[in-house]
């Protein structure tokens, strides 16, 4: 269902040109209105002008305390003249058609504001409105912090595990929603660049409208330079390392990527940062593994790097196809260690697509069945499979079922999720205007400090040396 949040203290929010991190213009809607959250027992029907800050922060984690919520869809045309609760059974599958039945009953789902039976008949015109319970998932509690402040734009350091807009599950757990609590309701951010939820780094936020056009044509003009940093398994080789495998979409609906030789042109300059070798290897206190080590059954089957160590990873993107740098580190055989998707061996089998332009060891059938063996029974079209994958990932190993249920609406309860569950190796490190007038280096992130006890370094130089290993193509994308 196409949502609007009709809840206390409505804010719109106006539109304004957002590029993604695959350097692809999009509009924002600006039709959804954000509202605060209300923690009562009943939906609220009255407007706050001053709502109580959304947020709580418990056992590390940021929280939003469980509120109600109002989608608001008009019928569309394959809809009319059926029975309503026929629509909820065969478009709206989230919960089962009892719930649906009784919610009609109840008028927690209305047309046109009133209470109908479920066998109302659907007209042009209706306005369906469904109000539920939600239950956010919590997000770390690392602030959104602040590297850069001026009159038209705010450069962030975003954290891991926080979406940038509301979507999906997240709504005030997202990036936009916690910069406006913070900085009040007149605050609008607008968004100039996109990060997968699970990627932190370097973001810009637009003080206005004019700010974010300016930056976003910037960026679509391939006139700004991006550096990432990862975190991969086993010993990067030394130098520069570019990979310029062409990427294929072997799945639009999935948004499953991999290297194909059929593809599109892709092209990633590569440069070890450091590497740290197993810790039974290291002179250490012990030679125990680190928390933040996956737990031996962790069922996406990651590489052991007990085995082979880890290595940073600087990484340039000349090109910006969808997971790009993910997926050529796959190819070189040096995946993101921690990465749900690509570095999953149920998946890609046990070489993980490494030198496999021709798809002959795995055919995308293989890899796309495999998927499916894996439980996954549908996607969403509004629903990247990326944030997909790792939601039913929480729900089946990290947020168990706690036996527990909600007081108001008795939805099963979560455990929460531990805090493997809430990163990607993977931080957007540098953003630099090509001819200098401006750059931005974020600090490394933790998981890429040398462990204790270790020395290695802990911040990076100039790019020059990535640049100059693009070759001509660089110098063409940023012309």
């Amino acid at each position: 269902m196409t949502a609007s949040i009709i809840l206390p203290g409505t804010v719109a929010q106006p539109p304004a040109a957002i590029v993604d991190e695959n350097n692809k213009v999009k509009e924002s809607s600006g039709a959804i209105n954000h509202t605060e959250p209300s923690s009562i027992s009943q939906p609220q029907t009255t407007t706050s002008l001053a709502p109580p800050h959304p947020y709580f922060f418990k056992d590390g984690l940021r929280r939003v305390a469980p509120y109600f919520y109002t989608y608001n869809t008009w019928c569309k045309e394959r809809w009319r003249g059926r029975k309503i609760i026929e629509v909820f059974e065969s478009e709206f599958r989230e919960r089962p058609v009892e719930y649906y039945r009784a919610a009609l009953e109840a008028g927690q789902v209305a047309i046109n504001g009133k209470t109908v039976s479920p066998d109302y008949v659907m007209v042009n015109g209706d306005l369906v409105s469904h109000t539920t319970h939600r239950h956010e998932p919590p997000v770390t509690q690392d602030p959104v912090l602040v590297i850069h402040e001026d009159d038209d734009m705010v450069v962030i350091n975003k954290p891991s595990g926080v979406p940038v807009h509301p979507a999906g599950r997240y709504h005030y757990n997202s990036v936009v929603e916690i910069m406006k609590a913070e900085r009040g309701p007149t605050f609008a951010p607008r968004p100039c660049n996109r990060l997968d939820r699970l990627t932190s780094g370097i973001m810009f936020i637009a003080k206005t409208a004019k700010a974010a056009e300016s930056l976003s044509a910037q960026i679509f003009r391939r006139s700004v330079r991006k550096e990432y940093l990862a975190r991969v398994v086993g010993r990067f080789p030394d130098g520069e390392v570019v990979c310029d495998q062409p990427i294929l979409q072997i799945s639009p609906k999935l948004g499953l990527n991999r290297v194909r030789a059929n593809g599109k042109s892709a092209k990633t300059v590569f440069k070890r940062l450091a590497y740290y070798p197993p810790s039974s290897a290291r002179s250490s206190p012990s030679n125990s593994p680190s928390p933040d080590q996956p737990a031996a059954d962790d069922p996406r089957n990651r590489f052991n790097r007990e085995v082979e160590g880890y290595s940073i990873v600087r990484c340039l993107p000349v090109t910006g196809r969808t997971h790009q740098i993910r997926v050529h580190l796959q190819f070189l055989g040096h995946p993101v260690q921690n990465d749900p998707i690509y570095a999953n061996q149920k998946v890609w089998g046990f070489d993980l697509g490494r030198d496999d332009a021709d798809a002959t060891l795995n055919t995308d059938e293989d890899v796309l069945s495999r998927l499916a063996r894996m439980g996954k029974e549908q996607v969403a079209d509004a629903v990247a499979y990326y944030d997909e994958m790792v939601d039913v990932y929480h729900k089946k190993k990290a947020e168990r079922m706690s036996g527990e249920l909600c007081d108001v609406c008795e939805t099963p309860l979560y455990t929460d999720p531990g805090s493997q569950e809430l990163s990607l190796w993977l931080h957007s490190l540098r953003y630099e205007d090509a001819d200098g007038s401006w750059s931005y280096v974020s600090p490394l992130p933790a998981w890429a400090m040398p462990p204790e006890g270790t020395s290695g370094p802990t911040q990076v130089g100039g790019i020059d040396d990535l640049v100059e290993a693009a070759g001509e193509d660089m110098k063409i994308e940023i012309s």
